[in-house]
């Protein structure tokens, strides 16, 4: 899925609603929705967004009960009860509606791109550990949130036959890392990647570059969504990606690498 989200929690749940709603339609089993689709913008909005927490994960569940489907809801902006701050949350809601995972994202994004000031760790605190989920039919589904996937750590710790990537990569980003990230990731992994990003202008005067993309463990891009809001669907070949596992078994040639280096 790939939106254009503001801090209009209503407008962003009608939006999703529509889009995921025509995925199924298309026959997607496994829906990836954007980072931060419920609110996106400055951190007035995400606070608001956050308030709303009740609304947008009763609209995961129905929905996904409703249309039977693997439902990751990209990430929102969820109130921490402990220490009052934001988590960058992902949720994974399975056909029958029931929560079945949720990931924070480890990795915030505090950084300067393109003369602009990032700074994520002002309202959010970092999550402490990878989620591995599964899909209804047991294929192991690995949770991650944008800034992530420039850390081949985390995916290596999950394992994954397909990873999920929802995003919100800036503009500049994503025209010259995030086809590189992507593909980079899903061959070291020999996975499919389901990365959704959001596109265009929200609140703030932040742009994101949108280019959304399922990959697979050959790094091969099956599918490109066009620079507007919509969907796009591919089929997550297993055999085919057991196949690319046997012939080239990189991952049963791992070995652990001495943190001493010698001169």
């Amino acid at each position: 899925m790939q939106l254009t989200s503001t801090g209009d929690v209503d407008a962003n749940l009608a939006t999703a609603d529509r889009l995921t709603r025509a995925a199924a339609h298309d026959g997607a089993q496994l829906v990836v929705l954007p980072e931060k689709w419920p609110a996106l913008g400055t951190g007035e909005l995400l606070e608001a967004g956050a308030a709303r927490e009740a609304d947008v994960r009763a609209w995961v569940s129905s929905i996904a009960r409703e249309l039977g489907i693997d439902l990751v809801a990209g990430s929102m902006s969820l109130r921490d009860e402990g220490t009052g701050r934001l988590r960058n949350t992902s949720l994974h809601a399975g056909p029958d509606g029931a929560i079945v995972a949720e990931y924070t994202k480890v990795h915030l994004f505090d950084v300067s791109v393109a003369g602009r000031e990032y700074r994520e760790s002002e309202f959010e605190e970092a999550g402490e550990r990878p989620v591995l989920s599964h899909t209804a039919d047991g294929t192991s589904l690995g949770l991650s949130i944008c800034y992530d996937v420039r850390f081949p750590a985390l995916y290596e710790a999950l394992d994954a036959k397909v990873f999920a990537l929802p995003s919100a990569f800036t503009l500049a980003t994503t025209r010259d890392h995030w086809d590189i990230l992507v593909r980079a990731r899903a061959i070291e992994q020999q996975a499919f990647f389901v990365a959704a990003n959001q596109v265009g202008e929200h609140p703030g005067g932040t742009r994101s570059g949108g280019r959304s993309m399922i990959v697979d463990p050959w790094g091969v891009v099956l599918a490109t969504a066009p620079d507007t809001e919509g969907h796009v669907t591919a089929d997550l070949d297993l055999q085919a990606l057991a196949r690319i596992r046997a012939e080239l078994p990189a991952l049963t040639h791992r070995r652990p690498i001495p943190s001493e280096v010698r001169a």
